[in-house]
């Protein structure tokens, strides 16, 4: 995020009513923060971990099945009362993935259809999700969600990753995040529409082609309702997910923003692990 960037906070949404009246707008305070977050973004562009955009299409379909299978774990198989489901079916669908991958995801079984391998035939019968903490390259947190059917194992094959690029594996990163719900949208005309919908929080952002992107930060349990309201306010939104949001940045500088991509791209690349979250803030 260049220098002069915008992180939009929310004063006195209501959890209540996420389509909140529009005159209740002038009563509320939207205020431009300074630009901590700008080091964040910058961050985002310098490491080299963009999803599964850049993987094959076999990876691609394999992080979305794992990402489906926690989803479901979370807020239950019914897209229509999970919102972070229905946008990874979304997300499938834009990827081409077959109607049947998705459907066999949903139910637990959509493993074998993308590896023959055994061991995700093994996975698919009954796999754990689990997030392991650890500390990076200048003292920056991470936050490690799997999906494993063998915890001893991915804890060994990750302590390892980690350890090779300077980090640690350990307790203490935790704290430096909190669970909030996240929906994206494009920026256009996301601004103006951001205390209707009743998101706590706004922040620039980017999507995995690099277009901008508004993320609507909201308690956990305002998830679907934001969404459904920033929709019914002609929003399309491009993600809606549960995520860990950090609230303690490490700011390192380039050498250390080097490293830690290296760290995260070995950690993205293991096939046990589903997602990574980071607090790390490019030092301007």
């Amino acid at each position: 995020m260049a220098a002069g960037a915008r992180r939009v906070q929310l004063i006195s949404v209501s959890e209540s009513c996420p389509a909140a009246a529009v005159s209740l707008q002038a009563r509320r305070a939207v205020h431009r923060d300074p630009p901590l977050c700008a080091g964040h973004n910058k961050w985002s562009k310098v490491k080299n971990v963009k999803g599964p955009r850049d993987a094959v299409r076999s990876q691609v379909f394999m992080k979305l099945v794992m990402m489906i299978r926690v989803a479901v774990r979370e807020g239950g198989s019914n897209p229509e009362f999970n919102a972070q489901l229905a946008s990874l079916v979304e997300q499938c669908r834009s990827k081409s993935m077959p109607k049947a991958t998705i459907e066999a995801a949903i139910k637990g079984g959509g493993y074998i259809s993308l590896c023959r391998c055994t061991r995700f035939q093994e996975k698919q019968k009954g796999g754990t999700s689990n997030t392991y903490e650890a500390r990076g390259p200048g003292g920056s947190m991470l936050l490690i969600e799997v999906l494993t059917d063998n915890n001893t194992r991915t804890h060994q094959q990750l302590k390892h990753l980690i350890q090779k690029h300077g980090g640690t594996m350990g307790d203490g990163a935790r704290h430096c995040f909190v669970r909030k719900g996240v929906v994206g949208v494009s920026a256009e005309r996301a601004l103006e529409l951001a205390i209707e919908a009743g998101a706590e929080d706004v922040r620039d952002a980017e999507d995995e082609d690099e277009k901008p992107l508004l993320q609507f930060i909201c308690e956990p349990s305002s998830l679907r309702g934001v969404r459904s309201a920033l929709e019914s306010l002609g929003l399309a939104t491009q993600s809606a997910a549960l995520e860990f949001v950090s609230c303690n940045h490490a700011v390192l500088p380039l050498e250390q923003l080097e490293a830690a991509s290296q760290l995260l791209d070995s950690l993205n690349e293991h096939p046990d692990v589903v997602r990574v979250w980071d607090n790390i803030q490019a030092q301007d």
